[in-house]
């Protein structure tokens, strides 16, 4: 077993007249010296030159207990000096936490997770200019110090509660890789996450516009430009293939590849959630034929296995998703929108969602499915061979109200102005009454000839039974069949009647 001592170099007297403190790691015959922070003057030595300075002996005896913790559970019987003292070096070492995010990052991108490691790079990079290094060690990341790094995020939307939790997975990958405990090696000292709280992000206003404000961008001229490709163009096709594609991201439409499209459909797996998911995130669509044109019109040649030449211009697909957006924000902007108005390429997948839902009768569970989303049913779908072809329908059943009718989307009835609340009749107008106690109707009738709402009263009044109790409650309905307006009202016998 090593033995560990707190020794100086007896020989090495410093110019300022002190010592340099070493832990001597003696071991199979050897020894090995440690280098400390520590220093001792004359008076903190003994007649002998052992130190005996308390200030120093405390915490590097200390050091050595843990040390010996440490060695206690390795087997060091044929180890050399050097090697013991590099293991207890080891454990000292202050690790770089940047270096390992960096590390972390580089495994995701390896993993096909480039998405994911571009938020954890953010993350990082957003981390690195709050300490003011490049260089961030895991020591630095105390509760007080990550806190304040978090309430640094507190003026942004997403990021307040995204680069936070990137950089705790970091962190306790880092733990779970570099502490044995078994063996008694804690690298990672500290977890600052246990008090820290992440805030949640803000909650993003719904992107949707209707149908009617979809087919006026649709409709709308497209800027005027020299451009052979001009930005604006892309910008509609590419909305269009999103709309009609039941919402599809354009990181999938970029990605796709010719294998993925055959016999009218395409076949893929969502990019988002492929890596998160047992079934890969894997679903079909059918191809529309209102955008088959589009298709063949940005079809790529043979010196790619892409199915869209999209490749050839942007060399991403960030880069693409933010040319489709410049190109929707310029029509946006040619139709007069203001710019809290411009749409985005996500408009059109949220625009899918809800017109499936509000005027296409579609529940959340059958939009969740035609739009590739996570769900409950992991297990159960696991068993079944899916049939997409629901999906299918109800894309088709979206399309044909956007863009093959004038109907009027929900949102705009329930958006309309309310009206001042009277209700007037006249003797040319169509009535529907009706009168009911204790909910069965006690009279009722469909006519014209009445003026006023206590004309109608009156003649519901005159069929009532003689046995309703006074000072009793009986609600009346008058129904207006020309306009469709509705009037509910009550009396009290013995006095309304």
């Amino acid at each position: 077993m090593a033995i560990l001592t707190v020794c100086i170099n007896k020989q090495r007297k410093r110019k300022d007249g002190c010592y340099s403190v070493y832990i001597r790691v003696a071991h199979n015959g050897k020894s090995v010296y440690i280098p400390t922070d520590k220093v001792v003057g004359d008076k903190g030595l003994s007649t002998s030159l052992e130190v005996i300075d308390p200030f120093v002996l405390k915490p590097l005896s200390s050091q050595i207990i843990t040390w010996l913790d440490a060695l206690n559970r390795q087997d060091t019987s044929v180890w050399t000096a050097r090697q013991v003292a590099e293991f207890l070096k080891n454990l000292n070492e202050d690790l770089l936490f940047s270096e390992y995010a960096r590390k972390h990052i580089d495994r995701l991108i390896d993993n096909g997770q480039e998405r994911s490691a571009k938020n954890y790079k953010l993350a990082l990079q957003h981390m690195e200019r709050f300490f003011g290094t490049t260089q961030v060690k895991f020591s630095q990341l105390t509760s007080a110090n990550v806190r304040k790094w978090i309430e640094s995020l507190n003026s942004t939307a997403r990021a307040k509660e995204m680069y936070p939790v990137c950089m705790r997975q970091v962190f306790r990958a880092a733990i779970d890789e570099l502490n044995d405990y078994d063996n008694g090696i804690i690298k990672v000292k500290t977890n600052p996450w246990g008090k820290v709280r992440i805030p949640a992000s803000d909650r993003p206003n719904k992107k949707a516009i209707t149908a009617e404000a979809c087919r006026a961008f649709f409709s709308a001229p497209l800027p005027e430009t020299r451009m052979i490709d001009p930005l604006p163009e892309l910008g509609r096709d590419v909305a269009m293939m999103v709309l009609c594609l039941a919402g599809m991201n354009t990181v999938d439409i970029f990605n796709l590849r010719k294998q993925d499209y055959h016999g009218g459909v395409i076949h893929y797996r969502r990019t988002k959630t492929t890596k998160s998911r047992t079934d890969g995130a894997y679903i079909e669509m059918r191809v529309p034929e209102v955008i088959k044109p589009l298709f063949e019109k940005y079809r790529a040649g043979d010196h790619t296995d892409r199915l869209f030449r999209f490749c050839d211009r942007f060399s991403t697909s960030d880069s693409f998703c933010s040319n489709v957006n410049t190109g929707i924000k310029q029509i946006c902007k040619s139709m007069g929108l203001s710019k809290e108005q411009w749409y985005c390429v996500y408009t059109f997948r949220h625009t899918w969602a809800t017109t499936a839902q509000n005027d296409c009768g579609a529940t959340l569970a059958e939009v969740g499915f035609a739009m590739n989303h996570s769900h409950r049913y992991t297990v159960t779908r696991g068993y079944v061979q899916l049939d997409f072809s629901p999906a299918w329908r109800l894309n088709e059943q979206v399309i044909d109200f956007i863009l093959f009718s004038d109907a009027t989307s929900r949102r705009m009835e329930l958006e309309k102005p309310e009206d001042d609340g009277l209700f007037c009749l006249s003797t040319k107008m169509l009535i529907r009454a009706a009168a009911f106690f204790q909910g069965k109707c006690l009279a009722n009738f469909e006519d014209i000839g009445y003026s006023n709402i206590e004309e109608v009263t009156k003649a519901l009044v005159a069929q009532f039974p003689a046995d309703i109790p006074n000072r009793s409650m009986v609600q009346f309905k008058i129904v207006n069949c020309d306009n469709g307006k509705v009037h509910v009202y009550e009396h009290q016998k013995g006095k309304g009647f």
